[in-house]
């Protein structure tokens, strides 16, 4: 897809080589780095930051203020919640750069800080607030700072329909 037919909002810029999926939409005061890849049905909130080389899969939500670093990797049907910040050097400023990975289906929760280099399990939920500095596995939830397991997505996914019905 042209980048021309991108739904945009007002000041979005994108840099080089990018592949951009069908039905995108990107809204004010967002920038896209050189050679991202976005999958389709992908929604970027405005004042989002995506630096270079980063990946995102289709069907993907990013709230507003996000900052992704350089070679991150984010799955599809994930959803990232406003002003979560992925990190890229575990030692800053080393130069030695690694991005985080965020598998299909999981959430990450509001202003959560992930380290580099952790990944972030299939249909995992970090909770908003949690600073994650160790991996995290598939179907768990985890909160605090450091993050720490507290129940299973299962339960999770309970707790949001229980949410739903009020």
């Amino acid at each position: 897809m042209s980048l021309s037919d991108v739904s945009k909002g007002d000041h979005v810029s994108f840099g080089k080589d990018i592949s951009i999926g069908t039905n995108v939409k990107v809204w004010n005061l967002v920038y896209v780095g050189n050679k991202c890849k976005i999958g389709n049905n992908v929604t970027i909130g405005s004042l989002s930051h995506i630096d270079y080389d980063v990946v995102i899969g289709n069907n993907t939500i990013i709230e507003g203020s996000v900052y992704i670093s350089p070679k991150c990797r984010i799955g599809s049907n994930v959803f990232i919640g406003p002003a979560a910040v992925l990190t890229n050097d575990p030692y800053p400023p080393s130069g030695n750069l690694e991005g985080v990975n965020i598998k299909d289906n999981a959430v990450i929760g509001a202003r959560s800080v992930i380290k580099a280099g952790v990944t972030i399990g299939s249909n995992s939920v970090v909770a908003m607030g949690a600073i994650v500095t160790k991996d995290v596995a598939d179907n768990v939830v985890v909160v605090g700072a450091p993050a720490k397991v507290v129940y299973s997505r299962d339960e999770y996914d309970k707790k949001q329909s229980d949410w739903k019905r009020k």
